[in-house]
Parts: structure tokens; C-alpha cells; sequence
């Protein structure tokens, strides 16, 4: 359970002790060597699990025991366990966590239960292969490769006697317990990245569609949804932001400057010479600087038009023929823009901010 913390395993523990008040000779009862008794009636040693996350310590089906004839005793009750496991979500999905199942006797000190793993070395401390994985049922979230299993002894302050405990890891630093990623891969990563890339073509849309803004906000709306799922697997914590979940931050402030500019863009563009007069810094700037550095060049000049392309004073002198002419022939003068002759002009490429006009003279 990644949002609780909580590491649920369904085990089987299997115990060995020997009891010599338990031993008796096969061939005084009929060559019988071994018993199946009640867990209850006989004593057992109170293993429990110190990491515990839901209540139970210790196993609650008291199944039968096996005791032979020499005193040595089974015990292989199943159980669930729920132990707590600090959840480390830094690169979540691609993550790899440490959870330990530390198991030891709860009254006895190691003086009087001395606990030992059954497949241990004397002289170590260390077990490769803590726990059988034969019988190990998939997992569909993680995979465990193996478990290693690790004696300690500790010295508390109330007690001169040490307490003895073996801890399971499974862990990334002695075992592997990895994440599966393909299903927040497809379900969570691809459609984040996809959404994504759709703010670049927030710019190539047309102005004039009247779409710009909405789409920018849809995908807006579409990071903040993924954001919020995110947030529902992960657990609470304010130590570390998962890795996704940067990137899905880091997209939305992008998403959310594209808005701004968006606005910008069609603010400028909806701009007529009614309303707005263009300022002498933007012609400098989108007339004379950006080309040079964008390595733009203007259209080939046509012949006849009577006004030099590379002129700057086209304009004023089209302004000044259309005063001229209704002073002297007391006329009114129809101003009008035609983009299609006007087109080769390259500093009055746009009619709507009102920087060029056409005079039209009728016949006399």
C-alpha cells in the first residue's frame, strides 16, 4: 500500500525448536515417532513481528504442531503481515524501495531464546536466501528477486541481557524489490508527454481561429487532472517531490506562460489603426531588427508603383498625394487599404495597424 506505507505479506513461518521434556522411546508406544498435538498445549516460543502496522503481532491461526520422538518440534502456521515501510518516492515510477520484516521474541531475552535462521552459517550472521520464493505468487505492482536475512543483537538500557532479532530485508541496497512501471508508463507517463507536446502547437494555430486561448487552457486543465492523480497514488509527505510530479509542475508553468503569450499575441493582432497607433520602438524592432537577425529579406520590388520599397517615407508621401489632391480639386478623397497591392511594401505589411493608406483619384 503506497499511499499508507503499509507492506502486506501472506507467509508461512516455520519454527524448530527442541523441548527434552517432550522426547519418549518409539518402541515403548508401538513404534510411533511422530505426533501431530494442538500448538496450544504444548509451549511455543512468542516470535513476533516488531515492525507491525495493523494491531496483530504475532500469528493468529494456531495450527498443529509436528513433534517427534527426540523432542524436536514444527510449527509452520500461515500468516498476513502488515508492516510499516518508509516509501521513498523521489523517482517514482522507476523507484526501488527498502522494507524490512524484523521478527524476534517479545519476553525472552537471547540468554534464554537464543534465535537462530535455519539455513544459517555458524560464524555468520548473514542469510542470502532469508525467505523460500518458490511458492512466491507474482506480484503485478512489484518484483522481488531475493531477501536476504540478517541476525542482530542489541543491548537495551533497561537490560544487561542482549535481545536477539532477525531482519528480512527487501530492500534496493541488499535485495531488489522493483517496481513494475509498464502500466503508469502507459497509463500516466505517455498521455502526460502527449498532452504536452500540444502546447507547441498552440503557436502554429491561427489567430483568427478564436482557439488559441482554449486550447491552452484545455491542456491546462488536462496537466492539473494527471497532477491530482498523482497526488492520490503517492503517500502525503513533504520530504521529497516525486519525479513525475516535477515535470508535470514544470509543464503546467510552461502551459500557463504560453497563456500569457497567447494573450499577447492576439492582443497585437486584433489591433486596427482606429484604436492603436504603432509605436516607433516596435517598427524598429520588427521592421529593421528582427529580419537582420532572423536573415529575412524583403520581396522583389515592382515596377510601376512610383513608391521605393526601400523608402521610408513611402507612406508619408502617399499621405502627402492624398492631401495635395483634395486641396487642389476640392474632392473628397476615398482612403481605402488594399493588401494585395501593398504586399510588396515590407513596413506596411499590415493594413489593420493603420500605417498605410491608398488614395483613390476618379477620372476627370
Amino acid at each position: 500500500n503506497l499511499k499508507n506505507q503499509i507492506m502486506t505479506t501472506n507467509l508461512w513461518v516455520e519454527q524448530y525448536w527442541n523441548d527434552y521434556k517432550l522426547t519418549w522411546d518409539p518402541r515403548e508406544y508401538g513404534g510411533v515417532d511422530t505426533l501431530h498435538v494442538p500448538s496450544d498445549h504444548i509451549w511455543r516460543p512468542d516470535i513476533v513481528l516488531y515492525n507491525n502496522a495493523d494491531g496483530n503481532f504475532e500469528v493468529t491461526l494456531a495450527t498443529k504442531a509436528v513433534l517427534d520422538s527426540k523432542g524436536r518440534i514444527q510449527w509452520k502456521p500461515p500468516a498476513i503481515y502488515k508492516s510499516s515501510c518508509e516509501i521513498d518516492v523521489e523517482f517514482f515510477p522507476f523507484d526501488e524501495q527498502t522494507c524490512i520484516m524484523k521478527f524476534g521474541s517479545w519476553t525472552y531475552d537471547g540468554f534464554k531464546v537464543d534465535l537462530r535462521h535455519k539455513d544459517e552459517v555458524i560464524g555468520s550472521r548473514a542469510v542470502q536466501y532469508g525467505i523460500d520464493l518458490s511458492e512466491f505468487y507474482l506480484s503485478v505492482e512489484w518484483d522481488v528477486l531475493e531477501v536476504p536475512a540478517m541476525k542482530h543483537k542489541k543491548y537495551y538500557t533497561c537490560c544487561e541481557e542482549p535481545y536477539i532479532d532477525i531482519t528480512f530485508n527487501i530492500s534496493k541496497c541488499l535485495s531488489s524489490m522493483r517496481r513494475k512501471t509498464l502500466f503508469y508508463t502507459v497509463n500516466l507517463i505517455i498521455p502526460c508527454m502527449g498532452i504536452s507536446f500540444l502546447t507547441v502547437l498552440v503557436f502554429y494555430l491561427p489567430s483568427d481561429s478564436g482557439e488559441k486561448v482554449a486550447l491552452s487552457v484545455s491542456i491546462l486543465l488536462s496537466l492539473t487532472v494527471f497532477f491530482l492523480l498523482l497526488a492520490e497514488i503517492i503517500p502525503p509527505t513533504s520530504l521529497v517531490v516525486p519525479l513525475l510530479g516535477k515535470y508535470l509542475l514544470f509543464t503546467m508553468i510552461l502551459v500557463t506562460l504560453s497563456i500569457c503569450v497567447t494573450v499577447v499575441v492576439l492582443n497585437v493582432h486584433f489591433r486596427s489603426s482606429a484604436t492603436h497607433k504603432m509605436a516607433p520602438w516596435v517598427k524598429r524592432v520588427f521592421i529593421h531588427l528582427l529580419p537582420r537577425l532572423l536573415l529575412m529579406r524583403r520581396p522583389p520590388y515592382t515596377p510601376g508603383s512610383g513608391i521605393s520599397p526601400d523608402s521610408d517615407g513611402a507612406v508619408d508621401t502617399i499621405h502627402s498625394n492624398c492631401d495635395s489632391y483634395q486641396s487642389k480639386h476640392n474632392r473628397t478623397v476615398v482612403r481605402t487599404c488594399n493588401r494585395t497591392q501593398l504586399s510588396d511594401y515590407n513596413s506596411q505589411t499590415d493594413c489593420g495597424t493603420g500605417i498605410t493608406q491608398l488614395c483613390l483619384f476618379p477620372n476627370q
